[in-house]
């Protein structure tokens, strides 16, 4: 008898390039066939032939109360019963852009008086750029390699997540001059940032950069990184665009940049954006700032951004549930598991003899096959990738799911209970031995 699973990707190969609708589903760097899902629940999914699996993807940061909580699905279908979309504005788009603008300070500092929303991440990438570049009457942006910030033209180069993934240097498709308007630059190398101002200091609209990056692997800044990213930008008259479509609410009550403050590092982004938690699993992005910033934007000022489904009543309703939800509680429980699994994840590589490092920031994790934590994407590109593969398998294979890339974070959740982690532990050894073997098999071939 064939798995459904192995069906649906036949059919969906017929109908829609490569059988799925974001490049990293289709298990291009694991190898097998996508696990089709057909439904999910607190810590666990459940595919298309009835197998359920404990779930460290998350759909990708969302799912950060853990997957359909019951109080989030009731708030969609109370919405839901009012109206799909009204292309108007409606009170829930007020009472959310108000609790981002109340959430996201700490102590004096509040970074955010303005509230844009959009439905993705890279939408809100993308007219974050935009209005850098309206602001400061400048064409240029810097971004590091290695950093992913959705695919409009000009973020494509050396960018992470599915492009690392596909070991694509950029795409086709994007014309030669929008990508010139790109410079890309080494994370975490201060004295790259400082050269590139030195040579294009007065044509720099905006630098851009996740909190923490988190799709080549997860790679913190360093130290004082960003708030030397802030005082450079701002020295030359430039923006500094925070990228927290991934961080945003998810490592912290107010997101990464709040975490690095409460630990002394303070610093002001102008732009933010957000993604993923603050839509607690349905379309919603946003990007936020200072009111003179963000009022550049029409109908109050000359920078056009649009979206008939922006706002959208029931992607905001999902959004102002898992915010309400998300209380310090629900973050103490989800760093505890996260600190856990790294941990039991770990030992287990170190039991098995694999070279590892497991790096962290905030309650983002993942596993690299190398015998230190990269700094930037050149050593993130340099791990012993191929251990990867078995590794996952060997988790799927025992009832867990990961994300079917090296490159990309594991997530945890608050419904992650003992037993859930209990399983995951379980599973580790196995899989750390199969990451073990592949090396071997690599140095007989």
């Amino acid at each position: 008898m064939t798995d459904r699973n192995d069906d649906l990707f036949t059919a969906a190969q017929a109908v829609t390039p490569g059988g799925v609708n974001s490049p990293v589903r289709a298990y291009g760097s694991v190898g097998g066939t996508p696990r089709f899902l057909a439904s999910a629940k607190g810590a666990t999914v459940t595919d298309a032939s009835g197998i359920e699996y404990i779930d460290l993807v998350a759909s990708w940061g969302p799912a950060l109360l853990g997957h359909a909580h019951p109080e989030v699905v009731a708030a969609v279908q109370d919405a839901a019963t009012r109206g799909l979309s009204f292309g108007a504005p409606t009170e829930g788009e007020v009472q959310l852009a108000r609790m981002i603008t109340e959430r996201v300070r700490l102590g004096d500092l509040a970074p955010i008086e303005r509230v844009r929303l959009v439905s993705t991440g890279t939408e809100a990438t993308m007219t974050a750029i935009r209005l850098a570049r309206g602001v400061t009457g400048r064409d240029l942006l810097v971004k590091f390699a290695g950093h992913y910030h959705g695919h409009s033209d000009g973020l494509l180069a050396e960018a992470g997540s599915g492009v690392a993934t596909l070991a694509l240097p950029g795409s086709a498709g994007v014309p030669a001059p929008i990508a010139a308007q790109t410079l890309v630059i080494g994370y975490n190398d201060r004295a790259a940032l400082e050269t590139v101002f030195a040579e294009h200091g007065d044509r720099i609209a905006a630098v851009i950069v996740e909190a923490a990056a988190a799709n080549m692997g997860v790679v913190a800044p360093e130290p004082g990184f960003n708030r030397f990213i802030a005082d450079t930008a701002h020295a030359h008259g430039a923006l500094m665009i925070l990228d927290e479509v991934l961080t945003g609410f998810r490592v912290h009550h107010a997101g990464y940049w709040a975490l690095q403050a409460s630990l002394g590092e303070e610093y002001l982004p102008d732009i933010i954006t957000f993604g993923k938690v603050i839509g607690g699993g349905m379309p919603l992005a946003a990007l936020g700032g200072r009111a003179e910033v963000m009022d550049q934007l029409a109908p109050v000022g000359p920078v056009y951004q649009a979206g008939t489904l922006s706002g959208n009543p029931l992607s905001v309703a999902a959004g102002l549930a898992t915010l309400r939800l998300a209380t310090p509680a629900v973050y103490a429980r989800v760093d505890a598991a996260a600190a856990r699994v790294a941990n039991a994840l770990d030992a287990a590589l170190t039991d098995a003899g694999v070279v590892h490092a497991v790096p962290r920031a905030g309650n983002l994790f993942g596993v690299v096959f190398a015998a230190e934590a990269p700094r930037n994407y050149a050593e993130a590109l340099a791990q012993e990738s191929f251990r990867y593969p078995p590794f996952f398998h060997a988790m799927r294979e025992q009832g867990v799911a990961l994300p079917p890339s090296v490159f990309e974070a594991w997530f945890l959740t608050a419904a992650h209970d003992d037993e859930a982690l209990t399983r995951i532990e379980r599973a580790l050894p196995a899989a750390a031995a199969a990451a073990a073997s592949a090396a071997a098999a690599s140095a007989r071939s």
